[in-house]
């Protein structure tokens, strides 16, 4: 039975695209080049639209596909932005846009809208104002509960982020990386100086004592612990961010919440879960506004992930014999033991998880294989070109 529900992937690359679609997304959103909230994403170009809608059609699985063109827009700009949209009006069902200009040029050409959560929307006339201008859907700001999203839910499709990063700044409309390095996070170009370490003194030197210098570092944000309560919210979309993350990452949260989708998950089902959420890229899990509003134990307290798990590049797939499913793998670097736990990447297969059971060099049998060496191992469906990763514990 199909859920009511839209679980919605961020796709910042092929890789991403297919490993969210494989763990069983029911949309994807993504950026071009230009005009988009995740400048620094590998992102696509226009030429690639037609082989990204071959491949959410393939096997009749009609994932849905939305583009974001949600920075803000300048008039040198506005002839540019109009030519893109007339030119991927034939590959995408939707455009996520937070610039009231690009609304109207949707308007103008007849393709769906959704605005984005860059605009903040937190009441219901405001949500009316959205549906009268035109609105398939709005993806609310990211400061409102439960009940506040339930009210808004009566008035106009609603679309809410489920988990991943969150900006310590109104929806994301931040200026730090702006004034401190002229990278606008508006223009999609944040550098994140809110992730580091502050030390807070006054103009004499005197220095405020804190117990968490990442004063302005937000946890993610993790709904599964309460996800039964957003599928009664009203809200008819699930958004997943991380169009800057790793594919591995990808695969990870759309499984878990795809099942959370799908059934009521027992105890012990939610913390098998979050075990697994852990191991992917986060800073920590917040339950960002839903419930309450977040406390100094919302912040973050490391720089960096705080993943229990990371991956080590080994090498290549330089042939595969699907009969016998058995790689040709190079040891570009590292080493790789039986035993090892294994990611493997690439933008057909997507990502492919195995163990190391046998490997071979020349039929021979062996158990550890080093660099520059090229061994035949069991692996699962991969192709060639593609990447294999070691899985290290932290």
């Amino acid at each position: 039975m199909k859920s009511k529900f839209e679980l919605l992937a961020p796709a910042g690359d092929f890789e991403c695209l297919v490993a969210a679609i494989n763990a069983g997304c029911d949309a994807v959103y993504f950026g071009l080049q230009d005009f988009n909230m995740r400048a620094r994403a590998k992102n696509f170009k226009i030429s690639d639209l037609p082989k990204i809608k071959k491949i959410c059609e393939q096997k009749n699985k009609k994932i849905k596909r939305y583009l974001t063109l949600n920075t803000i827009i300048y008039d040198s700009e506005l002839k540019s932005v109009e030519k893109i949209i007339k030119k991927v009006k034939p590959f995408v069902n939707a455009v996520i846009c937070s610039d009231i200009s690009v609304m109207l040029l949707c308007k103008k050409h007849k393709l769906p809208f959704h605005v984005s959560t860059q605009v903040s929307i937190s009441n219901s006339e405001t949500a009316r104002f959205y549906k009268k201008l035109g609105a398939e859907r709005i993806v609310l700001a990211r400061e409102l509960n439960l009940n506040q999203i339930k009210k808004i839910s009566k008035i106009i499709p609603i679309e809410i982020f489920i988990h991943g990063a969150m900006c310590v700044s109104e929806s994301g409309r931040c200026f730090t990386s702006q004034f401190l390095f002229n990278e606008s996070a508006n223009r999609g170009a944040c550098i994140h100086p809110c992730r580091r370490a502050y030390t807070v003194k006054d103009s004499e030197g005197n220095e405020l004592k804190i117990e968490n210098h990442y004063i302005f570092s937000a946890k993610d944000l993790c709904t599964l612990p309460f996800f039964e309560k957003l599928k009664k919210s009203g809200a008819v979309a699930f958004k997943i961010e991380g169009r800057n993350r790793e594919p591995e990452y990808v695969d990870t949260i759309v499984r878990i919440y795809r099942k959370a989708l799908d059934k009521k998950l027992n105890k012990k089902e939610i913390e098998e879960s979050f075990e697994e959420l852990n191991k992917a890229y986060n800073k920590g899990f917040s339950s960002g506004f839903f419930i309450k509003s977040p406390t100094k134990d919302d912040f973050s307290k490391t720089e960096n992930s705080s993943a229990t798990r990371t991956k080590e590049f080994i090498g290549k797939i330089i042939h595969y014999y699907p009969k016998i499913e058995v790689g040709l793998l190079k040891i570009n670097t590292g080493k790789l033991k039986t035993g090892d736990e294994i990611i493997i990447l690439g933008k057909t297969t997507g990502v492919v998880r195995s163990v190391v059971e046998t490997m071979e060099i020349e039929h021979k049998k062996i158990s550890e294989a080093k660099k520059g060496e090229i061994i035949g191992i069991k692996l699962p469906l991969c192709r060639k070109g593609d990447e294999l990763y070691r899985v290290i514990k932290k």
